[in-house]
């Protein structure tokens, strides 16, 4: 079919490996209710052997929607396709699909609205996964206009999202073809920081994320070094577009919950010693450079303790953290100071000999402790203490027997 002059989006979409998964993601695209005419895809066969190339090919002789296909020898990762793609998109907005998902049939009709009308540069939309898990916290309300700061958009930085070639070129932005996983991450939040303004779209799924019974999803392989690689990438965009204080510590939570805290979880108590000491020694630079006072405030104890600890380079503190987070032990709740300040005694609180911080177990953002929520007292005045209240007591009886008519 002939190419529309300037479509409304361009869907990019890197495959490898694809099939059968490409099926219904192709189906989705050519079910928009933006119509064929408004929609173009590239799409990029990334050295294929499993009929991939040859399906693209076959979509596009009788597909409605203008399809131009790439074949390529295999890149090693998603930047590569997505950078081909990109390079030859012509719509006013691109979305990055990957091949193993799929769109609802209104995502691209809500979002390229959501973006005409609000002047936006990237929108979100709905998800949800397919086997798998899916990011929820920022899609609690549909948002015509937020920012990094006003909203959780920093704990989905997947590429799968509307954005504005317009921002994209002006800017250069590609993906890092030196990173083959969280390259999207890298992308995305830089879009978000030079964006003018980001919208959600919440009240329709418009994306669904399928999990790979194969596991030839690159999120699902992989060697641990890509993953300190990838945080490496995210930390170093932040610090660069940020001064250290508090907006780069409220974004610099993201890589180290989301990308390095996983790598000293309950699998590192399993991994050999070299392992377990490699990752701790991949983790120095970083927690050297960016794990601050200001970041370990805002996660919550056992996080904040592991994380603490790798800092630290102590390897029997950790192992002891995670042995008690794997035994479903509940901490206790100490209470201290005349505000009554929290503080969950996980091990080694209160040893000095441990040399751990009691600032490290501070309650310092909402956790839930056995069903129970612990909260951070209110500021304001000091609770009184004890022999305060009973004199306080004592001289209200007082006054009240002052008050009262002596009996005749």
């Amino acid at each position: 079919m002939a190419a529309v002059e300037i479509p409304d989006v361009t869907v990019i979409i890197g495959a490898y490996e694809a099939m059968p998964y490409l099926i219904p993601c192709l189906k989705s695209v050519e079910a928009q209710t933006l119509g064929a005419d408004r929609i173009e895809i590239v799409a990029v066969n990334d050295g294929s052997t499993d009929g991939t190339g040859e399906y693209l090919d076959e979509f596009a002789a009788r597909s409605k929607v203008s399809t131009r296909v790439v074949h390529q020898e295999n890149s090693g990762g998603p930047s590569g396709p997505r950078n081909v793609g990109l390079d030859m998109a012509r719509g006013r907005y691109v979305f990055f699909l990957d091949a193993d998902d799929y769109l609802g049939d209104e995502a691209l009709e809500r979002m390229v609205a959501m973006a005409d009308r609000n002047g936006t540069d990237v929108v979100l939309g709905k998800i949800e996964g397919i086997g798998r898990g899916a990011p929820k916290s920022m899609f609690g309300r549909t948002m015509e206009r937020t920012d990094l700061f006003s909203s959780n958009i920093k704990f989905t930085l997947s590429a799968e999202k509307l954005f504005r070639r317009e921002l994209l070129e002006k800017h250069r932005m590609r993906f890092d073809q030196q990173l083959y996983t969280g390259e999207d991450a890298r992308f995305t939040l830089e879009a978000y920081v030079r964006s003018n303004g980001v919208s959600i779209v919440a009240d329709y799924v418009c994306l669904y994320i399928v999990r790979r019974d194969d596991g030839k999803h690159i999120t699902q392989s992989g060697s641990y070094a890509m993953r300190f690689d990838s945080a490496t990438a995210l930390m170093d965009l932040i610090a660069d577009f940020f001064p250290p204080g508090d907006q780069r510590d409220e974004l610099m939570i993201r890589p180290f919950v989301i990308t390095l805290l996983p790598q000293f979880d309950h699998r590192w108590l399993k991994a050999k010693t070299g392992t377990r000491q490699d990752k701790l020694d991949l983790a120095q630079p970083l927690t050297d450079k960016y794990w601050t006072p200001g970041v370990a405030r805002r996660l919550k104890v056992p996080e904040r303790l592991r994380l603490h600890h790798v800092a630290a380079g102590r390897a029997d503190l950790l192992e002891e953290h995670l042995k008690f987070l794997q035994a479903k032990e509940v901490p206790e709740v100490v209470r201290k100071g005349r505000e009554g300040k929290p503080y969950l005694a996980y091990p080694h609180f209160g040893d000095k000999k441990a040399g751990v911080p009691d600032e490290m177990y501070a309650v310092t953002v909402p956790e839930w402790v056995d069903g129970v929520r612990v909260s951070v007292p209110k500021a304001g005045k000091p609770k009184p203490s004890f022999a305060r209240r009973v004199v306080r007591k004592l001289r209200r009886m007082a006054r009240g027997a002052a008050s009262r008519p002596a009996r005749s």
